[in-house]
């Protein structure tokens, strides 16, 4: 039965209205139409003047719900992250696995596409996050892990039946020809933890590459004759940037800087969230290592950062408020860009008719009060 959404605030096109309603009928929004213009006997529901935008796509999530998806690769762990992070308006995410042995990357890729099947709520593919990066600018990454993206890694990495695969490599430990074959086979390649430099990223992005992951960290940075990885991903007009805007990782001047570079259609927020987000225990073992949550601050023994605990209504809040972005510029970083960039904004990621009805509703202060996912309602926090 087809049912409307009405009293909200949202962007249909230039401008905000409260005088448009969605029709949602089964998974779809069937139209977009004034709420005076509804049929009578159509059932409506009152969202009460609070604020309705396209669900947010998260292409970088680690884990949530105290489950790591390294250590939980089955279909109950990818339903447990999704969970939490739905509560927070994440209607679209990429579990997201940290460098680690090739049998887990295919232990992960076949949860992800048997939870697809199963119809886990948001799951829109996967994001293998390394074993192919570079020592020099590991992170948090066990670079005992790493190793050379060779054919049997190809075979496995093509393998996915369902949903998008993203990879993050560093090119410098590649080839220009494997990163074309990969991208032509409909992988999406993503550059981090590199210390590439600006000619490498440069010939990558001509084979192929389509972003950068976690723009500014765990890549060479921007220099006056050495632009390195960040100068070629600000540069490009075409490849898109997560971004994580936490107060920790980036500094407001460098996220301004980036705006200004690449603006919200390639500007992407992004959480690289650890199981905390969610969970009332917000520590947690990495690899082995204890990780530390302090202040909404993960990091390691050693004090590198380790991820985050950051979810994606927060991170549009943040856009919003420290950066000055207006409301519809952040949510669209957190929607409409991700969505282009995973090849998926015919689906999801627009408040169109004909697009699946994946929602969320904010109040003023940009808190989640419901979600929805293929038209299906879930409350949210």
């Amino acid at each position: 039965m087809a049912f409307a959404l009405t009293d909200a605030r949202t962007i249909t096109g230039p401008r905000w209205t409260d005088e448009i309603a969605l029709v949602i009928e089964g998974d779809t929004i069937a139209e977009l139409k004034k709420t005076s213009e509804l049929p009578d006997d159509i059932e409506k529901y009152s969202l009460g003047g609070n604020i309705l935008l396209p669900g947010f796509i998260d292409v970088q999530v680690n884990g949530g719900g105290g489950v790591l998806f390294n250590d939980e690769p089955t279909v109950e762990g990818i339903r447990k992250i999704a969970e939490a992070h739905r509560q927070f308006g994440t209607t679209g995410l990429l579990p997201t696995l940290i460098s680690d042995d090739l049998a887990v990357v295919d232990r992960c890729m076949r949860a992800v596409e048997q939870a697809i099947e199963a119809g886990v709520p948001g799951v829109l593919g996967i994001h293998i996050e390394g074993p192919f990066l570079a020592t020099a600018k590991k992170g948090v990454h066990d670079a005992g892990k790493f190793r050379t993206l060779d054919e049997n890694a190809f075979k496995l990495l093509t393998s996915l039946k369902h949903g998008v695969t993203h990879i993050t490599l560093a090119p410098e430990t590649t080839t220009p020809e494997m990163i074309r074959r990969l991208s032509d086979a409909g992988v999406i390649l993503s550059a981090g933890h590199t210390n590439a430099t600006y000619e490498e990223t440069h010939t990558a992005l001509k084979a192929g590459l389509r972003g950068f992951t976690h723009l500014y960290n765990a890549m060479s940075g921007l220099e006056g004759r050495a632009p390195g990885v960040v100068g070629a991903a600000l540069e490009s007009r075409t490849a898109f940037a997560g971004i994580i805007v936490d107060g920790f990782h980036v500094h407001k001047a460098s996220l301004n800087v980036a705006l200004h570079a690449k603006g919200t259609d390639h500007l992407m927020l992004v959480t690289d969230a650890m199981p905390g987000v969610g969970a009332a225990d917000k520590n947690f073992i990495l690899q082995g290592r204890e990780i530390t949550v302090t202040g909404g601050r993960c990091t390691a023994p050693d004090g590198t950062l380790a991820g985050s605990d950051l979810d994606m209504a927060s991170a549009v809040r943040n856009a919003h408020r420290m950066l000055g972005i207006p409301l519809e510029g952040a949510a669209k970083m957190a929607s409409a860009s991700p969505a282009a960039f995973l090849r998926v904004a015919d689906r999801v990621g627009s408040l169109r008719a004909g697009m699946r009805a994946d929602l969320v509703l904010l109040n003023d202060n940009i808190e989640v009060q419901k979600v929805w996912i293929g038209g299906a309602r879930y409350g949210g926090k």
